[in-house]
């Protein structure tokens, strides 16, 4: 079961929902170090399994056609006993990590950080669940799914009392457009199987081709919004780049063969831990700056 319950969680996307709460809760300050180890635990293990564990057991029918799954890319829970285990991991787990976060703002009557708290974890479950199903509501599937990468860092820097700007908000939108991009194109590949299972998705109702194209015009303006953050952080419109370029390889992609997509959706992985890198670097910098100028 442990085995089951590890790739259900996407141990390769851990980093994604963690780093995000650590560099805007390490980066504001204040906080005391038990409480943001607590954070990058519950966002690094229990937040994914919630969000892809209930994804597995809800997805379970389409999943059975989708050659890519049963791995590092999703479990596939054909059996009902299993998949009840696994929706029970996934709501469970959470629990007493969300108890402490929320309770720590509560008593301090810190709501905002409460609330962003439960609309990151609404996206989560409501993404998936049955009778809520926002995965197959075009456009707003690629929003939640930003949503679950986004709220991370919003949750950090409420948590930590920061300071809202025009520069931290452009940033927060080129994070956002660069998560509703990234759903987009892994749709892509999921064309065939997910009509096969009667799911909707952009993907789905768009087409391949043009969701190709959508989702680089979206890279494309996240790297435009980073040009209005605060130096050093124009820099990294340039790590859009990567990623406009490895979408626009399939941009005469047909639905027929949208699973050619896959092969896009194989780079993109390690190309999140190479930008991953490359961010932190220009987070440093941008540390380094503001000591100095303090």
């Amino acid at each position: 079961m442990i085995r089951t319950l590890f790739w259900a969680s996407r141990p390769v996307s851990w980093v994604n929902t963690a780093y995000p709460f650590a560099a805007a809760a390490i980066l504001t300050g204040g906080l005391p170090a038990w409480l943001v180890v607590l954070g990058v635990v519950f966002f690094l293990v229990p937040y994914n399994l919630a969000m892809y564990g209930i994804n597995d057991v809800f997805d379970f029918a389409s999943d059975l056609r989708n050659p890519r799954k049963g791995g590092v890319e999703g479990s596939v829970l054909g059996d009902p006993a299993v998949r009840r285990r696994v929706l029970a991991w996934s709501v469970l787990l959470p629990v007493p990590f969300v108890a402490v976060l929320a309770g720590w703002s509560a008593v301090r009557g810190e709501w905002a950080a409460v609330l962003v708290l439960a609309v990151s974890l609404f996206a989560v479950v409501a993404y998936s669940w049955a009778g809520l199903r926002f995965k197959e509501r075009p456009f707003l599937d690629a929003a939640t799914s930003a949503t679950h990468f986004v709220s991370p860092a919003v949750y950090g820097l409420v948590l930590a009392g920061a300071t809202p700007t025009p520069a931290l908000a452009a940033l927060l939108g080129a994070f956002f457009l660069w998560g509703m991009a990234s759903q987009m194109f892994g749709a892509v590949q999921d064309v065939v199987p997910d009509r096969e299972g009667g799911l909707a998705s952009v993907a789905t109702v768009l087409g391949a081709r043009r969701t190709v194209l959508l989702a680089a015009g979206l890279y494309a303006a996240a790297g435009l919004l980073l040009l209005a953050t605060e130096p050093p952080g124009p820099l990294a419109a340039l790590l859009a780049v990567p990623y406009v370029v490895n979408t626009l390889r399939f941009r005469r992609i047909t639905d027929a063969t949208s699973g050619a997509a896959h092969r896009g959706w194989q780079l993109f992985l390690p190309l999140n831990y190479v930008t991953g890198f490359l961010v932190t670097l220009l987070l440093i910098g941008w540390a380094l700056t503001r000591g100095a100028a303090a």
